[in-house]
């Protein structure tokens, strides 16, 4: 049996076991249980409009106040990192250690319980969310920064500091434009991390006008049960995140080659 042959036998049986599969989930799955369970009409109909004023807003805000707040963080940290100081690179490169080791879901439990019992700090939800989501973003973010700005062709640099410009405006105004065209899209990536990981706030007591998603979800399969508003919740997040997932396809594609020809000049 020749290469070409084998080729398509393997691809045939592939074929054949997928076909099987979804054949014996047709036929022996319970649709009707199923129908009962995930597409309630008038439970669906019960989730509006709040799920979308109150939970898919509040999620949108969680999200939002993380990221801002982790970009600034990570923007400082990065250029810690990459200081000549090497106090700074080694609090930089401690910080983006410890918060890339750390689950988001400790982070949490310690700003919204931790703090207030240990020194008395009480911090409003929206406060503990952006303290939450951007300590552990920022981790994150910052190396993807530093690798940015690390991409940007040197001879940009020696230009800019030719015109006379000094280092910290060779910064601003060269380096950190050009470096974000290239990150955009792993930013848009930890943007939809972000929006997942603002499920965590659950753990802080939310009344029912500070519901995100998942809450808003949870609380409606307690009160109807029914797995119905899980389904309206997921696709909710899919509202958010397949988006923000076509940005990122189009920002890659289209600076995707940043890097290469800035390099060639």
């Amino acid at each position: 049996m020749g290469r070409r042959q084998r080729a398509r036998l393997n691809l045939g049986i592939q074929y054949a076991v997928l076909v099987l599969v979804l054949a014996l989930v047709i036929f022996i799955a319970d649709w009707g249980q199923i129908g009962r369970a995930f597409f309630n009409i008038e439970v669906a109909k019960a989730q509006f409009p709040d799920v979308i004023t109150t939970a898919l807003l509040n999620t949108l805000v969680y999200t939002a106040v993380g990221f801002a707040f982790g970009l600034g963080l990570a923007i400082v940290l990065a250029l810690m990192k990459m200081s000549p100081v090497a106090p700074y690179r080694w609090i930089a490169t401690g910080y983006i250690e410890l918060f890339r080791g750390l689950p988001a879901l400790l982070v949490f439990i310690a700003f919204g319980y931790g703090m207030p019992i240990a020194f008395g700090l009480k911090f409003n939800n929206l406060s503990t969310v952006m303290l939450s989501l951007g300590l552990v973003g920022a981790a994150y973010m910052a190396e993807t920064i530093r690798a940015g700005i690390q991409a940007v062709p040197k001879g940009q640099v020696e230009a800019a500091r030719s015109l006379g410009m000094s280092s910290s405006r060779t910064m601003v105004t060269v380096v950190l434009p050009q470096a974000f065209r290239i990150i955009l899209p792993p930013l848009t990536n930890e943007l939809i991390l972000l929006t997942k990981d603002s499920s965590l706030i659950y753990l802080l007591g939310l009344s029912v006008g500070q519901y995100e998603l998942a809450k808003f979800g949870r609380g409606a399969l307690n009160q109807y049960q029914s797995l119905t508003p899980i389904l309206i919740a997921g696709l909710c997040y899919l509202i958010i995140t397949i988006p923000l997932s076509r940005v990122s396809d189009l920002l890659e594609r289209k600076f995707g080659g940043v890097r290469t020809k800035g390099a060639t000049k």
